[in-house]
């Protein structure tokens, strides 16, 4: 006979977990909109096509887990979202900045 895992809603691993989660696409969002810098790089790098995929990807979480969060877990994914669909539209609007040359190379004569 197969073993019936223990149902685990509302645990506090899962709680961990969930929130991990949305600290994670939240993390990757702010990167994106160059919020925080890329630890790669160490520079803030612009991409709204990404952050737009991981606030995308926390509507889809707010979709399917409505009705299924704790009161506290839904005021974070809530916040969350609100923020970073705020910094979304100010950086959609925000001017775009002409790159900068690189200074020239100084020639050693």
């Amino acid at each position: 006979m197969a073993e019936v895992q223990k149902d685990t809603i509302g645990s506090r691993e899962d709680t961990r977990r969930f929130l991990d989660l949305v600290s994670l696409f939240g993390t990757q969002a702010l990167m994106a909109l160059g919020k925080l810098a890329n630890p790669a790089t160490n520079k803030a790098e612009k991409n709204l096509d990404a952050a737009r995929l991981f606030i995308d990807l926390l509507e889809m979480v707010e979709r399917k887990t409505t009705g299924n969060l704790t009161p506290d877990e839904t005021k974070i994914l809530k916040a969350t979202l609100t923020d970073l669909r705020l910094m979304f539209v100010e950086e959609s609007n925000a001017p775009v900045e002409p790159a900068k040359p690189d200074a020239p190379a100084e020639s050693k004569i």
